[in-house]
């Protein structure tokens, strides 16, 4: 159970982080913005590692792994959800992307690492895929239909590259002795090098503007230990000690949960969304317990 509560953390700090994202959006691009986050997480890991955590001595192909994942996974899986989001809009994206990056994720786990799940667990897969879809289509406002375009390519894109990092890293946690804070700083240090070098083809800002910047760095701080630090921490707790394919769907309930945020700030949910919701914590919980 250890990890599945990992992933549902992970998905929780995402739903709250991302709250926090939305308003830095008008200071950073896209890929700075996943630049900086990178790099703050990767020096706050560092020195939690450094200060608290034995550091481990695998083989060379092992963090090579590692940083294949975060190069596809993060690297290249962010950029093009985030080439997508501006080709098809959030709502489309994300109901393209975390539908299919569990079952991608389960998938390939069986393939590569021989992970097969139970046919209680494909229900609840089902369940939480169909429900986080509903949820998401209902959050749609009424508005000009976007046409479709390579955008949803994009987003399948990011689904596949989002489901290899998962069953690398799946697989390294389970076949050497690496802990979660160390693999998920190899992990960043390989998505960081292809972001970075993304700006720079696309001769992109490196640095955000703001009229308030302590206010907005500490905005920014406080968004990412919750929804990179520690959100990478718990993601790689969790595929230490779950399937892949079931921490993928459980991390994609983060849509779920920023409708509890929303409820918190005040707004209001539709019926309709709330009885998905309900839905999709019943399949949580035939994952949790099968």
């Amino acid at each position: 159970m250890t990890g599945e509560i990992a992933a549902l953390t992970t998905a929780l700090s995402w739903a709250i982080a991302a709250r926090l994202f939305r308003h830095l959006g008008g200071s950073f691009s896209a890929l700075s913005m996943n630049l900086w986050k990178g790099l703050f997480t990767i020096i706050v890991l560092s020195v939690v590692i450094l200060l608290f955590v034995p550091l481990s001595s695998l083989p060379a192909e092992a963090y090579i792994w590692l940083l294949l994942s975060g190069v596809i996974g993060i690297g290249i899986g962010d950029t093009f959800f985030f080439l997508a989001l501006r080709r098809i809009g959030d709502s489309q994206t994300v109901l393209v992307a975390e539908t299919l990056a569990p079952i991608f994720a389960a998938l390939l786990a069986m393939v590569w690492i021989a992970e097969w799940l139970s046919w209680q667990q494909w229900l609840g897969v089902a369940l939480v895929i169909i429900s986080v879809d509903m949820v998401i289509k209902s959050k749609r406002r009424f508005s000009a239909e976007i046409v479709p375009s390579v955008g949803y390519l994009y987003a399948v894109i990011a689904a596949v590259c989002q489901a290899i990092g998962a069953v690398i890293s799946r697989d390294i946690l389970t076949g050497y002795e690496i802990g979660a804070a160390e693999a998920a700083n190899w992990r960043l240090i390989g998505g960081l090098v292809v972001v970075a070098l993304f700006m720079l083809l696309r001769r992109e800002r490196w640095l955000p503007t703001s009229s308030k910047p302590l206010k907005m760095w500490g905005m920014f701080a406080i968004a990412t230990l919750l929804g990179t630090v520690f959100a990478m921490y718990f993601q790689m707790l969790g595929f230490a000690n779950a399937k892949a394919g079931i921490v993928q769907t459980l991390i994609a309930t983060s849509a779920i949960f920023s409708l509890g945020v929303a409820a918190v700030m005040g707004e209001k949910i539709h019926r309709n969304t709330v009885m998905w919701s309900l839905a999709a914590l019943g399949g949580v919980g035939i994952l949790v317990i099968s």
